[in-house]
């Protein structure tokens, strides 16, 4: 999408620290971070809501999820991590480009928005 800032991020358009990157996702820091570390996991092909992926975005998802274990030195999971995809206005999407938050780095308690 044309006006996406993750689709930019990924065209290389608009600078981001690249944790990692593959022909399916790359993770870049958060620039607003909740946590110790926090990062964005953006699959690489554009669409909204797990509602809406078609079977190949899917797969990328599922890819994506395989993945993020595998870097536990590169991002600091160790001791723990919470991944979470915020899906609409309500749950806080602000981008709307399907994206996974990778949390690290501290003890997280539960505080429901």
């Amino acid at each position: 999408m044309e006006d996406c800032l993750f689709c930019k991020i990924i065209a290389g358009e608009i600078p981001a620290t690249k944790m990692y990157e593959d022909d399916k996702m790359v993770i870049i820091r958060d620039i607003e971070p909740k946590a110790k570390n926090h990062f964005l996991c953006i699959p690489k092909s554009h669409f909204k809501l797990l509602a809406e992926m078609n079977e190949e975005q899917a797969e990328m998802v599922k890819y994506c999820l395989k993945k993020i274990p595998t870097l536990e030195k590169e991002l600091g999971l160790n001791g723990g991590y919470r991944l979470v995809i915020n899906q609409g206005d309500n749950a806080g999407q602000s981008v709307f480009h399907l994206h996974i938050h990778i949390l690290s780095g501290q003890k997280m308690g539960w505080t429901p928005a």
